[in-house]
């Protein structure tokens, strides 16, 4: 391998090289720089033409330094998917910045959820009836047919996404109306508290509340408890919250496009261009600056990312982990997968190839149809095996 010693930030002037002057000035920036005693190691071959440089370099600390690339879409997704995903990230399809006002990005996903809720009530007719449960707003979904003798003593509970901000009714309805249909099921969506009004832990305490009143008509080993993307995160604060509040444990849980760890990996890299979207605030870092939701709120509270603790991963029930390998939260369904699994805990990681974040809630993809499959499929394996906890 050619490996290439230089002077000051290369890093650097190798990216304004390529920004402001293509390749040849490129070069000379990077002779230029000669005289250090860093080190960068190509990725491509030293046989490599030497008129051009490598189209990708690794610096010491490990970082690649990536030349412009393109990057079709997956040829292991449908055409179904490959469609939905230019629609999503042209035009009007395209979501406000994350910085936007809070109205105007309420505005916009309630919107494109209501349509999304409408189309999965068209393929999967359901039965919705708004209920208070343990003094908390939520809808009780049911399919059209009745639930199966199997589970009329079954229940779950969908904690609906929308970064702590927004997607209360029909972002619960998306997540939960195919899964109650399909699955024969009846599905509890809660309307839990969200930022900017309300700080952590109000969501927490939200989920405890309305667990607990079922807990009063079900045994904890037959419910189970999923979430998308903030759901998903609050779905694993809630076992951790569980816990602090000595309540038995539910049959099962899923933890869908965020998890028990915070943002990093590769996918905070990575996702965002090939999903087109911009970086969202805090991701690399591993913040939750995102969502004010948390802004009272520290990142080393196990409450909060229960990866900081063993004592509270090792009592999680059975975890099924999904995400797209273009979402940017699937590092961090990895790394909670490998905790949970480093901890004896029984868990499944599932990854659609070229999906992006929440891929799932648009019902018409065929990709859909597997993830609401694989999610009724481990509750119906999960729910009722376990003894109290």
């Amino acid at each position: 391998m050619e490996r290439i010693a230089h002077r000051g930030d290369l890093n650097a002037q190798v990216m304004s090289g390529i920004k402001h002057a293509g390749k040849r000035c490129l070069i000379g920036a990077v002779i230029a720089a000669f005289a250090n005693l860093a080190v960068f190691v190509p990725i491509e071959s030293a046989n490599a033409d030497s008129s051009t440089l490598p189209a990708s370099q690794v610096d010491m600390t490990g970082t690649v330094h990536l030349a412009p690339l393109d990057v079709p879409f997956s040829t292991f997704a449908s055409i179904e998917a490959q469609k939905a995903f230019v629609s999503r990230t042209t035009g009007s399809h395209q979501a406000p910045p994350a910085g936007a006002d809070i109205k105007t990005l309420r505005e916009f996903y309630d919107n494109y959820n209501v349509a999304l809720a409408a189309r999965a009530k068209e393929l999967y007719p359901v039965d919705i009836k708004p209920q208070v449960i343990g003094g908390v707003r939520t809808e009780v979904i049911t399919p059209k047919g009745g639930v199966t003798k199997r589970n009329r003593n079954r229940v779950l509970i969908n904690l609906h996404g929308g970064a702590f901000l927004w997607g209360e009714g029909a972002g619960g309805e998306e997540e939960s109306v195919p899964i109650a249909s399909v699955g024969q099921i009846t599905v509890i969506t809660v309307a839990y508290r969200q930022g900017p009004e309300f700080k952590f832990p109000a969501a927490s305490e939200d989920v405890a509340a309305v667990y607990q009143d079922l807990l009063r008509t079900y045994a904890p080993s037959h419910i189970g408890i999923y979430g998308c993307s903030a759901g998903g995160i609050l779905t694993a604060e809630s076992i951790a919250w569980f816990q602090k509040r000595n309540l038995p444990r539910p049959g099962a849980i899923g933890t869908f496009c965020g998890s028990a760890s915070g943002f990093g990996g590769d996918s905070v890299y990575v996702a965002f261009p090939l999903s087109a979207q911009p970086p969202l605030a805090g991701a690399r870092t591993g913040e939750l600056s995102f969502s004010p939701y948390f802004s009272e709120a520290s990142t080393a509270d196990p409450l909060v990312l229960p990866i900081n603790s063993t004592d509270i991963l090792a009592q999680f029930p059975p975890t099924l982990l999904i995400a797209g390998s273009r979402d940017f939260a699937v590092s961090s369904l990895f790394h909670t997968q490998a905790a949970l699994t480093n901890l004896g805990v029984e868990t499944e990681l599932h990854i659609w190839d070229g999906m992006w974040h929440a891929f799932f809630i648009d019902p018409d993809i065929p990709e859909s149809k597997e993830v609401y499959r694989v999610i009724v499929e481990f509750f119906d394996r999960h729910l009722g095996r376990q003894k109290h906890q």
